[in-house]
């Protein structure tokens, strides 16, 4: 593995994640898109969001797309959308971006926290029947780190018991369960378009995605202020609009998903080959799904000091997520109906985040997996 130290020397700051390089990588394209859109003079909810909605829709294999402000308004709309509100509770993990619970408190609902599954970070299926309650109306599974969710068991158990699934699929543009896209499982799915994802804009932007034509139309209002007929409100809404420039961007970049993530795969599976030579367990995969490597997320006992290690050698490795929303400071107080999250918080204590993204070079990743070993071998003698 000494080969691996080769290729550190004249490399700079290597990034946990760099939406800069996507736009570089496809410049002529996207500067050619916001010129279409400027020279236009329409930049909100026009032709560009509407083609982008039916192109999103057609790849995720849905039939109908809203395009929203952000991943947290898609998630809020959403659960409107579905009649979640006051007095209802909705059942998501606390392992997540504290988007996820925000939006349920936006929609009025109560968040219901369970544990997750320690090899896959990702909701256990098996603790929701102890977090049911006659109030219980949605289930919000998060596809975390590019990752699906055991999203066959959360749709048995939601249709046992009558419930909405609202999937929360950030993190997982393009990602399968079963050769089926993740985002058409669900009565909806939520995207976000935030720079750093998969499918990322240079700027915000959602979309909440259904096969449901009431729920489309429902959230197609509540996203223009209720809106059928311009200043004509129908019902109570929202200003949560995907503009033009960004739908623009999106566009130019969805052709280019699926070769995205299979570099991101290709990083991973460099990175798991190194690591599983000197002693660092690399993510597990659900059997018949397939992880489109978000975030490529290993556990280490001395996280903290691989992570300083690192950023000593010009490596970003940043932590998804180092507080789960059940301990921070502003939902802690509304929390005392968890279940045992010991998993979650040992998550929250193990996980780091090493650099992945298609553009990453071959000297870059060998130098995070040799900087890696070095640390590895220093610290186990």
């Amino acid at each position: 593995m000494d080969c691996l130290r080769t290729g550190g020397s004249g490399i700079g700051m290597i990034l946990c994640c760099n939406p800069q390089a996507q736009y570089l990588a496809h410049k002529s394209e996207i500067d050619a898109a916001v010129a279409r859109v400027l020279q236009k003079g329409r930049y909100i909810l026009g032709e560009e969001v509407r083609a982008f909605e039916t192109e999103f829709a057609s790849y995720i294999g849905a039939t109908h797309a809203i395009g929203v402000a952000s991943g947290t308004e898609a998630l809020h709309l959403a659960l409107v959308a579905c009649g979640i509100g006051r007095g209802d509770e909705v059942i998501t993990v606390s392992h997540t971006a504290v988007a996820t619970v925000s939006a349920i408190e936006m929609a009025g609902a109560t968040p219901v926290l369970v544990d997750i599954e320690p090899d896959f970070f990702t909701l256990d299926p098996r603790k929701l029947n102890a977090a049911l309650t006659s109030r219980t109306k949605a289930i919000i599974p998060v596809h975390l780190y590019g990752q699906p969710v055991d999203i066959e068991s959360v749709m048995e158990f939601a249709q046992q018991h009558g419930l909405r699934v609202v999937e929360d699929c950030a993190q997982a543009h393009g990602a399968k369960y079963g050769g089926q896209r993740i985002g058409s499982f669900g009565d909806v799915a939520c995207f976000s378009f935030y720079p750093t994802k998969n499918l990322g804009a240079i700027g915000d932007g959602g979309m909440v995605v259904t096969s449901d034509p009431e729920l489309a139309e429902r959230a197609q209002l509540l996203r223009e202020y209720g809106w059928s007929n311009r200043y004509v409100s129908q019902i109570t809404g929202w200003n949560s609009r995907l503009d033009e420039l960004q739908a623009a961007i999106l566009r130019v970049k969805l052709p280019y998903l699926d070769a995205d993530n299979a570099a991101r795969a290709r990083h991973a599976h460099r990175y798991n080959d190194a690591f599983s030579a000197f002693g660092l367990t690399p993510p597990r995969l659900r059997s018949d799904a397939e992880h489109v490597y978000h975030l490529y997320v290993i556990r280490v006992a001395q996280r903290d000091k691989l992570q300083a290690f690192l950023k000593s050698r010009d490596i970003g490795a940043l932590i998804h997520y180092p507080v789960p929303v059940h301990l921070q400071p502003a939902y802690c107080d509304r929390m005392s109906r968890n279940n045992d999250l010991r998993e979650t918080e040992r998550a929250a204590r193990e996980v780091l985040s090493l650099p992945i993204y298609p553009e990453l070079s071959e000297a870059e990743l060998l130098k995070v997996i040799g900087e890696i070993q070095t640390f590895q071998e220093a610290n186990n003698d």
